[in-house]
């Protein structure tokens, strides 16, 4: 039976996904709506300026230091259309730092494979060659790239924008693309332009103006012409005081797409969207133990701005901020928590709530349509054991206009505990169950969801610290159980699985050596199909020479795995690798990989039963310095 390649230096790895590629796949896709809601927006690191250093720059640097240094920003504010970012540091930042450095490295890595059964379409020589140079002017860093492997070539530079964050006291100014704290359900996107905040130690507010999004707007007739999409302009405001548990911020936003940024003829294609929202949020300190806290949003939503308006007295009166239209929608989101801190418990209760199609054009993506309630506990038992626990159940439909209602509870329980100097335990268990309930109509009871998944570990630590040696051994065992309980169901989506591993490590000191040795066990039954994968290996690696620069490693693995009626198989693998630095810019790397694969399944061929595969690896890395001009050194 043929064989896809395996690369012998990944050989243990390549046989754990090996044998988890053949685990059955079981629906958790709606496991992932209980936390969807949950927000990831990207932060940026936000800098002051020194007076003082700023002082320093205009009276100290020499006119061609400061030339350069206007210059650069004027470039990093318009270069465009390259393939990496370019972090623009704060002014106190390039003060300090060094006018311009030029490094770089270049290298070389060569491949041979060979395998008996034949390299099917792949080269049995591969060979690249890479350069890369990195300009720092002023700690302001521009990395180019040269790649070239097999025919292939590819370069990469810069994308060069601009960004700065000037800071006086208690103001901030924000210029070119910036972030700016707004409400959780307001907006998380940058923007382009200009902002002012104020923070004291109680009173805050801000404002800003900027593009939140770019057009595309390619040529209609290009084939290849992406989707278009709506130059998006937004400013917003927002004032708060108070500070600790105790505090209260009101916040506004304002966004639009400015439908003259794509070409007419993509207009039919997209809607232009009209949007503002306002949010609040706050916090109350109600005892040394309680503490409450809540956001609430309302968002007002024109799918398409071209739409017919409504006129009505009271919609007339805001018409400067929003002009309400027949696509028009008014949402609410919020949530509300309370924290309890006691002296053997600690614990939080929360509630959060988002109406069915709720957004903002602030916002890049957001989950509506659902409540949820959960809570959220932990305490530690004579300063040795700690427990935590959760649990939150989840359900959409909050209108009762869909036909089905869906609802997820997700819970799950863990223990640490140092029972001993140098024993250590850890346990743990997480569950899911996932309910579906008719509403408008009625569920098909062959169809109707009604999943539960158990998830179970245990795992104990030891070690043993000698004056000559270190020993450190790990047991971990697992048990993952999906289940489909509807009573029509007939199993195929059912999984059960239960791994365990055990590993040692030995560290001889006076050697500088160490010796690992792991064995793990899985199994897996679905379906009329059972999967089972054993693995063991050692490895061992030192580091030789006085200055401790030539490093070399080797690993022995075997591998068995066994697919119910279809196949079974033992493998062997061994890896040799070996790392040399010279001079500290010089480093010689070579590796070497040995499978032998066997097919003990009674109806594989004789030309399958055993295959053979090698590699070998050589490579080489020059690290260099063109030019180094320093700053002077402070009196």
């Amino acid at each position: 039976m043929k064989r896809n390649s395996i690369s012998p230096s990944n050989h243990l790895r390549t046989n754990l996904c090996a044998a988890n590629s053949q685990i059955l796949k079981f629906g958790t896709e709606n496991k992932s709506r209980i936390d969807s809601q949950i927000l990831k927006f990207g932060t940026e690191n936000k800098s002051r300026i020194d007076s003082q250093i700023l002082k320093f720059v205009i009276e100290k640097t020499s006119r061609i230091q400061r030339i350069m240094a206007l210059a650069l920003l004027l470039i990093v504010g318009q270069g465009e259309g390259f393939s990496q970012t370019l972090t623009q540091n704060t002014i106190s930042t390039i003060a300090k730092s060094d006018p311009l450095i030029i490094t770089g490295a270049v290298g070389t890595q060569n491949t041979y494979y060979h395998s008996s059964i034949g390299n099917g379409y792949r080269s049995p020589w591969g060979n690249s060659l890479y350069a890369n140079l990195n300009v720092s002017v002023y700690g302001i860093s521009m990395p180019f790239a040269f790649y070239y492997s097999n025919n292939n070539t590819s370069w990469s530079f810069p994308h060069f924008s601009f960004h700065i964050d000037p800071t006086y006291k208690n103001w901030r100014g924000h210029f070119g693309r910036s972030n700016m704290g707004m409400h959780t359900y307001l907006m998380n996107m940058s923007f382009n332009g200009v902002g002012l905040e104020y923070n004291s130690s109680k009173l805050r507010f801000g404002a800003f103006y900027g593009e939140l999004r770019n057009a595309i707007n390619d040529d209609p007739e290009d084939p290849a012409a992406r989707r278009p999409q709506y130059s998006r302009l937004g400013w917003g405001l927002k004032a708060g005081y108070g500070s600790g548990r105790n505090y209260l911020d009101l916040f506004f936003l304002r966004a639009y797409d400015k439908v003259s940024s794509i070409d007419a003829r993509w207009q039919d294609q997209v809607q232009p969207q009209d949007n503002v929202a306002v949010a609040v949020k706050g916090g109350l300190g109600v005892t040394k133990w309680l503490t409450l806290r809540g956001n609430l949003a309302w968002s007002a939503f024109s799918s398409d701005k071209r739409a017919q308006r409504v006129h009505t007295d009271q919609l007339d009166r805001w018409d400067k901020v929003f002009e309400a239209r027949y696509t028009s929608l008014m949402r609410i989101a919020g949530d509300i928590s309370g924290t309890f801190n006691l002296k053997i418990l600690n614990a939080t209760v929360f509630y959060r709530m988002v109406q069915p199609d709720y957004t903002t054009l602030g916002l890049y993506y957001t989950s509506n349509n659902y409540q949820s309630l959960g809570i959220n506990a932990s305490t530690t038992l004579f300063k040795k054991v700690s427990l935590s626990a959760s649990f939150s159940g989840q359900e959409d439909n909050i209108t009762r206009r869909q036909l089905y209602t869906t609802r997820g509870f997700v819970y799950n329980a863990t223990a640490s505990a140092s029972l001993a100097e140098n024993l250590t335990l850890s346990a743990g268990y997480s569950g899911y169950r996932q309910l579906q309930s008719d509403c408008k109509a009625h569920v098909n009871d062959t169809t109707r969801v009604n999943r539960i998944m158990h998830s179970l570990y245990l795992t104990p630590n030891y070690t043993i610290d000698g004056e000559r040696t270190e020993n450190a051994f790990s047991l971990s065992l697992s048990f993952t159980k999906n289940e489909d309980l509807n009573p029509f169901a007939t199993g195929v989506s059912d999984v059960t699985t239960l791994s365990a591993g055990l590993s040692h490590s030995l560290t001889v000191k006076p050697w500088e050596m160490s010796f690992s040795t792991s064995l793990s066990h899985q199994q897996s039954k679905g379906y009329q199909t059972r999967y089972t994968s054993d693995i063991l290996s050692f490895s061992t690696g030192r580091s030789f020479l006085k200055e401790k620069n030539l490093h070399a490693s080797a690993t022995v693995s075997l591998c068995y795995n066994d697919i119910q009626d279809q196949q079974r198989n033992l493998s062997v693998g061994a890896d040799l690798s070996a790392g040399y630095s010279l001079a500290k810019v010089h480093q010689f790397s070579f590796s070497a990989g040995f499978n032998k694969y066997s097919d003990t399944n009674i109806s594989a061929d004789m030309a399958s039963m055993g295959t053979t595969e090698i590699q070998l690896s050589l490579g080489y890395n020059y690290t260099f310095s063109l030019l180094q001009l320093k700053r002077k050194s402070e009196k």
